[in-house]
């Protein structure tokens, strides 16, 4: 299996990108990322590149994925629904249809958040059920996730400060909030396995997955 990953800095990215290296089916990892990642494995590749809106430039690099996980992302706080909507919408759409040439039959993770909802009052909620909603009227396999609370493992961190004092701050409740909200709760390392786990569905099951489906399958990949 070859892989493109976008956002293999960033918190989920991190688990995604470690999950695709120790795994013994993925022969390759395409990071498309703006600077070096400083990590040095024999599968890991880099695209090095500034604008995500237009990747004719790097793709050559994109060439044979089978698939692409889509990690990704930024905290709305402080951006106008235009500046999110950059991001976390146009940036997947420009990869998808970048690589959806390359690969009719290409799986697609998208990684998006629990109350994603295009006719959602909140403004993150919005732009990323729009976006969801056109990645999965593209004609590839393409998943969305949806995940509740994520634990950052093995090293993995959130790139923006804000997000580093949130998760500081309140790592210590893990244990409690799993007990209560087992439904919510999942980690960097099982996103990564479920993107793997849903890759190999080959477009059967559930196209949209929350922290349940989303545990569930990286539970049957390392079973």
């Amino acid at each position: 299996m070859k892989v493109v990953l976008f956002g293999a800095s960033g918190m989920i990215g991190h688990g995604v990108l470690r999950a695709c290296l120790d795994d013994d089916g993925v022969e390759s990892v395409t990071a498309v990322v703006r600077r070096p990642l400083g990590v040095r494995h024999p599968k890991l590749r880099e695209a090095v590149h500034a604008d995500f809106t237009d990747l004719t430039d790097v793709a050559a690099s994109l060439d044979g994925a089978d698939a692409c996980y889509f990690c990704l992302g930024t905290s709305s706080a402080g951006l106008t629904e235009v500046e999110y909507t950059r991001v976390t919408h146009d940036y997947a759409l420009a990869a998808a249809r970048a690589l959806l040439p390359l690969n009719g039959d290409l799986t697609f993770v998208y990684v998006s958040g629990h109350s994603a909802d295009s006719a959602s009052a909140t403004m993150w909620a919005r732009v990323k059920g729009r976006a969801e909603e056109a990645l999965l009227a593209l004609p590839f396999r393409a998943y969305v996730f949806r995940p509740s609370y994520i634990r950052p493992r093995r090293g993995a961190r959130p790139a923006t400060r804000p997000y580093r004092l949130l998760y500081a701050s309140t790592s210590w409740l893990y244990p409690v909030l799993r007990r209560l909200f087992p439904r919510h709760m999942t980690t960097t390392d099982t996103v990564g396995r479920a993107m793997l786990a849903v890759t190999r569905l080959q477009g059967r099951g559930p196209r949209v997955l929350t922290s349940v489906e989303i545990n569930g399958l990286a539970a049957q990949e390392t079973a």
